[in-house]
This record gives C-alpha cells, structure tokens and sequence, in this order.
C-alpha cells in the first residue's frame, strides 16, 4: 500500500510554497524520518521527511512547482522501485537496503583503495581560516571526516563556529586526514593548525583484506543503514545512539527486520534501559560532544550543553540592549487586505517578470524605507553622547536558523524595487541557514524588521538591535470582525509593534512612525505617489 508525502501545513500568512529540490529520485530507497523534499515559502525552507519506510514510487510536484498546505508531493511503496513493477518478492526492503548499503559500500572502497595507492604522500598542515578582525576565535563545531578516510580536494572536513557564521575548512588535495590536532568543542584562533593531511592517502582502513568485514557492517554514507553486531540502525537511530552514548545490543528493534528505527532509541533514552556500563565499549566517537554533557538518569533526564559562540552572542546584546536602551513599544493594527488582494492578483505575472515570488517582506521594506526618510530620527542611531543621523536607509531582517537568529542588512533599501527585496531575502533566507553568510553582510544597519508572524505570534515586544534606536515587529495575519463603514465585515488584520529608545526617540515620532507604516500598507498606491 502506497504512502502519501504531503507538503506540510504552512502558517498562515504564507499561502503556498513552491518545490525548492528533491532530494530522492524515483526508485531509490528511503528511510523513516529520512529527508527527502524541501518547500521553500516567502519566508523559511521546510523540510519533508519520510512518513514510512520504502521506495519513492512516484513524484507528483516536479522542482519549481507551486504546492499549496497539505498537498499531496508524492508516494512511497513497499517493493521495488516503479520501473520494477511488474514483479514484486516478499524479500524484507529493509534487508535490500542493508544489502545495497554494503555492495556499495564494498564498491566505493575498493575504488578509494586503488587511488590511494597512487598517492605521493606530501603531507599538508590543515588551518583554521584567517578570521575577520572582528573575530578573535572560533570553535571546531563539527570534524565531517575521520583520520584515514579518503577525501576528494575541496571536499569539507570540518566547520569552524564563530559568533556570526559557520566557517569551512577544505581538503587541500586528494588523500585523507592523518591527524587531528583540535577535537570538536575546542576553541582556536585564526590560521590556527587543526590537523595533518596525507596527500593520496585515502585508505578506510590499513588492514587489508581482514578490514573487508567491518566495511560492510558500517558503510560511510550517513544516508544509509549501519549494522552493529547483529543489529542494523536506521541513519537517525544511529546518530542519537551516537549522542546518547547507548548500548546497541540492550535496543529491541521494531522495524522491519528487526531494524532500530529513532522511535526504539527514544524510548530507550525514555527509559534508561541502554545505557551502557562502566566496562562496556568505547563509545562511538560521535559521541564525543555528548560526553559534555551527560543525560541524568530517572524518570525525570536532563542534559547540559555548552550554549554555542552565537548564542552567547545574541544573549549578551539582547541584555545590553535591555540594560542600555530606556526602551518603549508602541503598537497599532494594519488591515491586510489591499496588500493581499494587490498579491493575488499579480503574483503569478510577477513570479513570470522576476523569477521570485512576491511576498509581503517587499511591502513591509519599502514601506518602512519611506516612513524612514519622513522620521529621521527613527533611523537615527547612538554613539556614546553623539547621535548619528544616517542619509540612507540600510534594514536589517531577521532570520531564524538551527544556530539562532541572525540579522543580515539589505542595503540602500530606498532605491530598492520590491523585487529586488524579494530576491535578496530569500537568498539571505537560504545562506543563512547554511551558515555561508558573511560578517559584512550582518553589520552596519539602521533599522531592523522582524517576523514572528510566520512562527504564529499573534503579539511581541520585539527588543532593540543596538546600536540602532528601533525594530519593528510584524506577526500573525488573523481574520477579525472589524468596523467598517459603519458595519461590521471579517478582515485580515495585523498587529505591528515599534521597540524604540527613548533617549533618541520621543513617543510622539514613534506613534507617528508606525501610524506612517499602517496608512501605506493598508493604501499600497501612496508608495508610488509618495503621498
């Protein structure tokens, strides 16, 4: 029986999405919970994991579509894959992809053990990369590869974490780790040595024939399953066994073929029935980062982890500003429905001009930039005793990552077209999350926009990005019955809210301000009169 992959439920204020890239084809083999499609929104990238285990059997949104909340995107099947669907065995699809998992595995090595007999055996010392000046050190968030694996140049090897973005350090030729100087969670300064390369290295294991056996049992592609004694891991069981240091033989498998599957190790951490003992094996050497942070056993687990260089960031600033700024909020409420009336009825000839989507960001941005050049002062920052009046307006707009939030700034925003801020945030959007943002591209602005709306809050008191003086929070779009003419009628409304420093801005240009935003959202035409 075939399973649906349905494009999850977007918020409300997005009203599609469209298919950003499939990471599965038909025929290939998926796991439960395993990625296999991403919908990219106005706003965020969703992720699409498998319901079920099996084979993607068909894909009924191709990259590039438009899919609204819920639709179907495609089907997983039991058996074989689609072109095979003449004939179908009873054979266990878990016991075909350990299989497949270990021909493969066995073909890949045997490959990288023939180019690694080739190797000149130059040595390398790998760096740490030259930080910015405003960077003092980093931290060795994540090795991607092991002493003695065979790596491709410019392959990565391991991610450097600062307080801004996430830095990658790459192969310098063809060949494998030899040593490693700075293990995960270490701190290191710019250029510093992180490990020894061995050009044309490359062998997964020196012990010839005899390492043949282990090769099978654990495969190097994370997509696929391992096998541990006679147990075989799903890719998430086998990461969170990793983090929780778990003993494999004390996990009853209840996937097919007695396959453990992340339900089998949540419920085993649930329960502490697989821990392992004081003379037990060594853990996994995944486990590293999770020794620093133990789990407390009982009925009631904790676990302590180390807060990352970018989240201590964002901790200290937003106490600063707190403790700095004499900070206010003012809100008001902005009828949505010329602004999405406007976006329905252009939104496929935009999406045609401009290869973007046109969301309500561009809006919000040129609305903000004209309210900006009639209250200075809001655009105005504080330096010491000075204030510093800016002739341009530079937005920041916050976006939310896995690592925590960050604020890149789109720059000279008043000679911007929607288009152009449409295009430049989805791009922000995506490297954001990457962690390929650059330290310039987060400095220097005047004014900040932030949009819990997409996360569901109906209402926020959004805090100040110093050293700017305001931030304004956009939310929830929520049909009210408003008075309108003198009769009632259900309209898309829309909480705004202004943080501002009173020391810079006084009440009077902060309710104005924001009054300014309300009328030209709710008349978009005033933007091209400049009325």
């Amino acid at each position: 029986m075939a399973t649906e992959i349905k494009a999850p439920t977007f918020p409300e204020s997005v009203a599609e999405g469209t298919v950003a890239a499939w990471h599965k084809k038909p025929g290939d083999s998926v796991e439960r919970d395993e990625l296999i499609v991403e919908i990219e929104t106005d706003k965020v990238v969703l992720e699409v994991v498998a319901p079920e285990a099996g084979t993607l059997t068909d894909v009924m949104a191709d990259e590039g579509d438009t899919v609204e909340s819920e639709q179907v995107l495609g089907k997983i099947g039991e058996g074989e894959a689609s072109g095979d669907s003449g004939q179908k065995e009873a054979k266990s699809s878990g016991d075909e992809s350990a299989e497949k998992s270990a021909e493969k595995s066995d073909d890949e090595q045997e490959a990288k053990k023939a180019d690694s007999n080739s190797g000149g055996g130059k040595q390398h010392e790998v760096k740490a990369p030259s930080f910015p000046e405003s960077v003092q050190e980093g931290t060795v968030a994540t090795w991607h590869k092991k002493v003695g694996e065979a790596v491709k140049r410019d392959e990565v090897l391991a991610d450097i974490e600062t307080d801004k973005v996430v830095l990658e350090v790459v192969a310098p030729a063809d060949g494998a780790l030899s040593e490693i100087k700075a293990e995960e969670g270490s701190q290191v300064e710019s250029e510093a040595v992180l490990a020894t390369f061995t050009e044309g290295a490359g062998s997964e294991g020196s012990g010839g024939d005899d390492a043949k056996p282990a090769k099978a049992e654990s495969s190097g592609d994370d997509d696929a399953d391992e096998k541990v004694g006679d147990k075989i891991l799903a890719p998430a069981a086998r990461k969170m066994v990793a983090e929780h240091d778990l003993d494999v033989a004390k996990i009853e498998g209840t996937g097919k073929g007695g396959r453990i599957l992340k339900e089998d190790v949540q419920k085993a951490v649930k329960s502490g029935s697989a821990k392992k003992t004081s003379g037990g094996a060594a853990a996994p050497k995944g486990a590293a980062a999770a020794a620093t942070a133990p789990a407390v056993e009982g009925e009631r687990p904790e676990k302590r982890v180390p807060m990352s260089r970018l989240r201590q960031t964002i901790a200290k600033r937003l106490v600063e500003a707190q403790q700095t700024a004499a900070m206010l909020t003012t809100y008001n409420e902005v009828d949505m429905t010329a602004v999405m009336e406007l976006r329905a009825q252009y939104k496929d000839t935009f999406l045609k001009a401009h290869d973007t989507k046109l969301g309500f960001m561009g809006f919000f941005v040129k609305a903000a930039s004209e309210a900006l050049k009639r209250f200075p002062d809001v655009n105005a920052s504080i330096d010491g005793t000075d204030i510093v009046y800016h002739g341009y307006q530079d937005i920041g707009v916050a976006v939310s990552t896995p690592r925590g939030l960050v604020v890149p700034v789109l720059r000279d925003t008043d000679s911007m077209k929607i288009a152009d801020v449409e295009k430049a945030i989805v791009d922000f959007g995506k490297r954001a999350r990457d962690g390929k943002l650059g330290i310039d591209e987060m400095q220097g602005g005047t004014f900040t926009i932030t949009n819990g709306g997409i996360f569901g809050s109906l209402m926020s008191t959004p805090i100040i990005n110093p050293p700017q003086t305001a931030i304004l929070g956009m939310h929830k779009i929520q049909e009210r019955p408003m008075a309108v003419n003198g009769k009632v009628e259900i309209r898309p409304m829309m909480y705004l809210a202004v943080s501002y420093d009173h020391r810079m801005i006084d009440g009077k240009d902060a309710v104005q301000f924001l009054v300014t935003m309300k009328e030209l959202l709710e008349d978009p035409a005033r933007l091209l009169l400049d009325v």
